[in-house]
């Protein structure tokens, strides 16, 4: 595991746990620890992305087995669970670039992103129902989200490999990107949104959060006063100003 940052405010959090990188009790310390760390510096994007051939095989089951009771599953999986919530909370855009098979772990990572970017030969499950377990890292309920219910069960419940061509048609996945130069092509669209305004980014996400709890009318009850608080920022002031003297599309943003 290890966390870059760029110049142009972009933190890349790179999963490197060969062969498989299975979720282990050593990988849940250090993603704990780069989440933390991400919330401390605050960059302007986050891309979420992993190295060898596949992003992720799922959990070593040896992390469940070493559980004795319920009472202890749950300690564990109230730990699992903060990953990707914390990771949704990020007043910024968070993208997920899955390159290959993405599983268990690492799609509800993935989901609880504000956009997944896949490869053309990625394929994606959530199968822990052949050892009689329910996903527990809220890639159930987030499928469900962008998919409905009936997808969530059928994805769950069959524990089936689904292509990213599927999960696009879903609206789960946002966009497939061609196996050649994915790397850099998911790189490439993260930059855009770590140079774009993030204090407007983190409004936009603000916003759908009311809508996820409440719909429109809740959200409809918060979006003026959200709006009207970027006049307080740099960004919104000068591309205003940009647009004005130069024509829209040439304002740059400083994230402030």
């Amino acid at each position: 595991m290890r966390l870059d940052r760029e110049d142009a405010g972009l933190a890349v959090l790179t999963v490197d746990a060969p062969p498989l990188n299975l979720y282990t009790a050593a990988m849940q310390a250090e993603l704990l620890a780069a989440v933390g760390l991400v919330e401390r510096e605050q960059p302007r994007a986050l891309l979420i992305r992993a190295e060898g051939r596949v992003v992720s095989g799922g959990v070593d089951v040896a992390l469940f087995d070493a559980q004795p009771t319920a009472a202890a599953a749950k300690v564990l999986f109230d730990e699992m669970l903060t990953i990707p919530d914390r990771i949704a909370a990020l007043p910024f855009p968070t993208v997920f670039a899955a390159h290959a098979l993405c599983l268990t772990w690492a799609f509800e990572i993935a989901v609880a992103c504000d956009v997944l970017l896949a490869a053309e030969r990625s394929s994606f499950g959530l199968v822990e129902n052949v050892i009689g377990l329910t996903p527990t890292m809220g890639g159930t309920q987030r499928l469900a989200a962008r998919a409905g219910v009936g997808r969530a069960k059928e994805f769950v419940m069959t524990g089936d490999r689904y292509s990213a061509a599927t999960l696009e048609r879903w609206n789960v996945v946002n966009k497939v990107l061609p196996d050649d130069g994915f790397a850099e092509a998911a790189l490439a669209y993260a930059r855009r949104l770590a140079a774009g305004p993030t204090r407007a980014h983190a409004a936009t996400k603000q916003v759908l959060r009311h809508f996820e709890h409440g719909g429109v009318a809740e959200a409809n009850a918060h979006v003026t006063t959200i709006a009207a608080e970027l006049f307080d920022t740099e960004d919104l002031r000068s591309a205003v100003r940009s647009f004005l003297t130069d024509g829209p599309g040439k304002a740059t943003f400083s994230g402030h």
